[in-house]
């Protein structure tokens, strides 16, 4: 019988630059200009849709000392854009990096040779859990400090920094299948459009959870608006609300305003 091949650790590398986080996706789109030399034709091989690629590329070149993509005019095809040297620099700094980087979880499967096989891939199964990804906006890691039993539902209070507690409202049974105890670690998940603005200090509200910052980032749209919140932590709050109330409320960036949501808006999530 031959030897089964031991599992092996694949690299997903990120690199954090002055510049921005650069993922693979961002680097390929790079790749795809300089082949293409077309936005359009790039995203389709990525892929990434016209506008997300135009966004990354308007990212990438606003923080970079030197443009990576320009746009050329003229030709018979009427124009397109072209990688700049700085452009390709970036990439091949990033590939030699990301070959590095394999090369070493190599060496790591090498030395866990003497590990069952099954543990490894237990381990790869960990790791794909935790990096489950939700739909939610708002992810916030806590630790439990406080638990009440309604009878019917839980309440359960969590710390997500030093000056700021989140309330939950959950079933009993669901308290049970997450095995919540005090001074356990679970992510909180709230939708943006579960958040609710509010700019007046002094305004009465029945939701649980009131979150103060300061506004952050503001994306406008042609109905609703997406409104950033940075917390005095750093941590952000972003909701999602209608345009006019944006106005009415005057946001701007820096003004203070509080996030709030129902405890029964929280979704709660622990480490498997």
């Amino acid at each position: 019988m031959s030897e089964q091949t031991p599992p092996r650790f694949i690299g997903r590398l990120s690199l954090e630059t002055e510049i921005g986080t650069f993922s693979d996706k961002r680097i390929r789109l790079l790749e795809m200009i300089d082949e293409y030399g077309s936005i359009n034709q790039a995203a389709k091989a990525v892929p990434l849709s016209y506008k997300a690629a135009w966004d990354a590329i308007d990212a990438m070149n606003n923080m970079a000392a030197q443009p990576l993509v320009v746009r050329v005019s003229g030709g018979r095809q009427g124009g397109g854009t072209q990688l700049t040297e700085h452009g390709r620099r970036l990439i091949a700094m990033y590939r030699a990096l990301e070959i590095e980087y394999q090369a070493a979880l190599d060496l790591l499967t090498e030395r866990l040779a003497h590990i069952q096989a099954g543990d490894i891939q237990e381990f790869q199964s960990l790791m794909r859990k935790i990096s489950l990804r939700t739909s939610a906006r708002n992810q916030f890691s806590g630790v439990v400090i406080g638990l009440r039993d309604g009878g019917v539902d839980y309440e359960v209070d969590l710390r997500i920094d030093d000056e700021s507690e989140i309330v939950a409202i959950i079933t009993k049974e669901s308290a049970e299948n997450l095995q919540l105890g005090i001074g356990k670690e679970v992510v909180a998940l709230v939708k943006s459009s579960s958040v609710i603005l509010n700019a007046e200090p002094g305004l009465a509200l029945t939701a649980r959870n009131q979150l103060w910052g300061e506004v952050a980032d503001i994306h406008r749209g042609s109905v609703n608006d997406e409104i950033t919140l940075r917390l005095p932590s750093g941590r952000s709050v972003t909701a999602v609300v209608s345009h006019e109330s944006c106005l009415n409320m005057e946001l701007a960036v820096g003004k203070r305003a509080c996030a709030a949501f129902k405890a029964s808006s929280v979704i709660l999530a622990v480490y498997g």
